[in-house]
């Protein structure tokens, strides 16, 4: 198996969850929530961005979140931070609902 392949391969669903998982609170929402309601939108680079500012707490905690879970894999397979980051944001902007914000890498977003 091809580097690359066993890279991605080490990238597991479990992973994801992990990544797309938000602190819970009787205030909190969950990334999707945030999501359909625009108050924030995913980024090329794997991590959410608050479209509102009431959203920035939250898309915080969930950031550093992934921030944790992208270390970690990058740690595992002996590569960059953001190259596990990237392959993640491809899975989380497929899996993001439809209507979400989708920040692109030149700076514009649109709606998925």
């Amino acid at each position: 198996m091809t580097s690359r392949r066993l890279f991605l391969a080490g990238l597991t669903a479990g992973g994801l969850a992990a990544a797309l998982a938000a602190p819970r609170s009787a205030a909190a929402q969950t990334p999707e929530e945030m999501l359909r309601a625009g108050t924030a939108g995913e980024r090329f680079d794997g991590y959410m961005e608050a479209r509102d500012p009431g959203a920035a707490s939250a898309v915080a905690a969930i950031n550093a979140k992934r921030r944790a879970v992208y270390q970690e894999r990058a740690t595992q397979q002996g590569v960059p931070v953001e190259a596990v980051a990237k392959v993640y944001a491809g899975e989380i902007i497929n899996r993001a609902p439809p209507g979400s914000w989708i920040l692109q890498q030149n700076g514009s977003w649109v709606q998925k």
